[in-house]
């Protein structure tokens, strides 16, 4: 693969070839997998949109429950830090253990001014993160850090202590919202993005944008053919001897410090075809710039071109702080060519992974939450099919049932290993507003249809952790089944189920397809079972579809097989 580089000493663009990587989604801190895995100079872009800081509590979107707390995040994340003992170790890798003196002198600093406060344990925690963010990148590499004004000068500080100060781009603000009353203060709509790069030599691809105010402004004139244009000046500045350099038809602007940008042949070429316009005034002549040749209007450092994702958006999951596709397709565009590696190290529901498969980079995300693993590799899945799974790794999962115990028995609330189970069967959480504990004994659903425009049938699951299953777990299931009015029930757990527990899922017969297929109505399924490739037992030209209050669809053809899947 070729990619293209832009060196802003020689202003020369060069090639090389891409090497080529497989896609990693990892479970883990960050700074582990980045530690652990993640080769120096070996990633062409990173975005990150990391916690802001703004001490809000994303919990509550997924029904409250909270999973075990790690350094970084809680469940979805929880958008706090406290200074603590993980903090303090923190301040003290990059200030005493550290070899980056600039990002230990900004911290330092920012100890005396702030104190050992909540933000300083922030920016302790993002600055150890972003010295092995630069180690990764690559020299012609870029980095983009999404956060809000909350942050953002202190961050830009961080950011300039590590990349340097000379290597800041851009602070691009992102319009994500629209007004809205704020009663002591102007409304705070924006969202603010740190640019920076590696080196001067970095990869860009400028990037346009249609505007339909700028061309109803710019393009206000037609020629003979109807086509709209706006003319420019053939003037450039500073004088030059030579042909561009002479006067062309008579009129001389080497006195006003200025030679013409092409030579009086090409002008003369320009003007028989039509393209010089001639002032009725008698000003200087200057080139028509066609609207049906024009590109856009050049990309510039305010974007209120994206909308944020809404209750009605079409790729909207329902993760606390998800951003629109639209957003990370021009930053990837922009900075990364095809066959490119891009990282995120904070990657949530996966925006930046899903856009950089469909922009044909290669990717790298991580996250600190099953929940987040799940909900990535589902919407993969939804977005390209089953054969994306081929292209991909996951790091960091239980692969044994013994791993998984030890994810069981060290989750303290249960929710990571419900997440990491129900991810193994292809289903989401149950999302409820019901509170913690009320969650009517169902841990996940997944759905599917059995007929070219049915209804569409539900699968309901309950995940058991325990070493031993309560005795009335089959019997309670089968009248959740019963009162959900689900087609299928399965209950997943660590434990072999008993005797008298099969017997009892026996007994709850089989769910009769459209295609005529029978599958058992109640299925209990092990974690051993499912590591092994076991899955669940249902209508084999199903159409699948993922909890519809998280996520929603539009039909996805597929020419390999019969089989017609719903997809992002």
């Amino acid at each position: 693969m070729l990619r293209v580089r832009w060196d802003a000493n020689t202003s020369a663009t060069y090639a090389t070839i891409g090497e080529g990587t497989l896609n990693h989604l990892y479970y883990g801190d960050n700074l582990d997998i980045l530690r652990t895995y993640i080769a120096d100079d070996s990633v062409d872009l990173i975005y990150l949109d990391p916690p802001f800081n703004s001490k809000r509590n994303y919990n509550q979107v997924f029904t409250g429950k909270g999973g075990q707390k790690a350094a970084a995040q809680i469940q979805a994340f929880e958008d706090t830090w406290r200074w603590d003992e993980s903090a303090a170790r923190a301040y003290d890798e990059v200030v005493i253990e550290g070899n980056h003196a600039g990002a230990a002198s900004c911290l330092k600093a920012f100890r005396e001014m702030l104190g050992t406060n909540d933000m300083l344990a922030y920016l302790s925690m993002m600055a150890v993160r972003l010295v092995e963010l630069r180690r990764v990148l690559k020299p012609t590499g870029s980095i983009y850090l999404h956060c809000d004004p909350t942050m953002s000068a202190h961050l830009r500080l961080v950011l300039d202590s590590i990349f340097g100060a000379e290597n800041f781009l851009n602070e691009i603000v992102w319009k994500r919202t629209g007004a809205h009353n704020s009663a002591i203060r102007y409304g705070p709509v924006h969202d603010v993005i740190l640019y920076y790069s590696r080196s001067k030599s970095y990869i860009w691809n400028q990037g346009y944008v249609a505007n339909q105010e700028y061309v109803d402004k710019r393009y206000t004139q037609t020629d003979p053919q109807g086509r709209r244009f706006y003319p420019v000046s053939l003037l450039a500045a500073g004088t030059r001897a030579g042909r561009s350099g002479d006067d062309w038809r008579g009129i001389s602007v080497r006195s006003s410090g200025n030679h013409w940008r092409y030579t009086v042949d090409k002008l003369d070429e320009l003007d028989e075809q039509g393209d010089i316009y001639w002032p009725a005034n008698g000003g200087k002549p200057r080139l028509k710039m066609y609207l049906e040749n024009a590109k856009g209007q050049l990309v510039q450092d305010w974007w209120d071109d994206i909308p944020p994702i809404n209750s009605q958006a079409a790729e909207r999951l329902g993760y606390p702080t998800q951003k629109p596709e639209a957003l990370l397709e021009r930053i990837i565009n922009a900075s990364s060519n095809e066959g490119d590696v891009v990282l995120d190290p904070f990657c949530g529901c996966g925006t930046a992974v899903a856009v950089a498969q469909k922009l044909n980079r290669k990717w790298i995300g991580i996250d600190i939450t099953h929940l987040a693993v799940n909900l990535i590799r589902t919407r993969l899945v939804d977005s390209f099919g089953d054969q994306i799974l081929k292209t991909f790794k996951v790091i960091g999962e239980p692969t044994t049932l013994e791993d998984a115990i030890a994810l069981a028995q060290t989750d303290n609330e249960k929710y990571q290993f419900q997440f990491w189970a129900l991810g193994l069967v292809g289903a989401r959480p149950e999302v409820s507003d019901q509170k913690k504990g009320a969650d009517k004994g169902i841990d996940g659903k997944r759905f599917f249809s059995d007929e070219m425009g049915g209804s569409t049938k539900s699968i309901i699951i309950s995940v058991k952790g325990g070493l031993t299953i309560p005795a009335n777990a089959v019997r309670d299931l089968r009248g959740t089944i019963e009162r959900e009015k689900a087609e299928i029930g399965v209950l997943i757990s660590i434990a072999e189920p008993t005797k008298n527990m099969r017997e009892d899922a026996a007994a709850a017969g089989f769910y009769t397809s459209a295609f005529g297929t029978k599958h058992p109505r109640l299925q209990l399924l092990t974690i051993e079972q499912l590591l092994g490739g076991k899955g669940i037992d249902m209508p084999s030209q199903a159409q699948q579809r993922r909890d519809v209050q998280t996520i929603k669809k539009a039909k996805k053809d597929t020419t390999n097989n019969s089989q017609e899947q719903l997809g992002l």
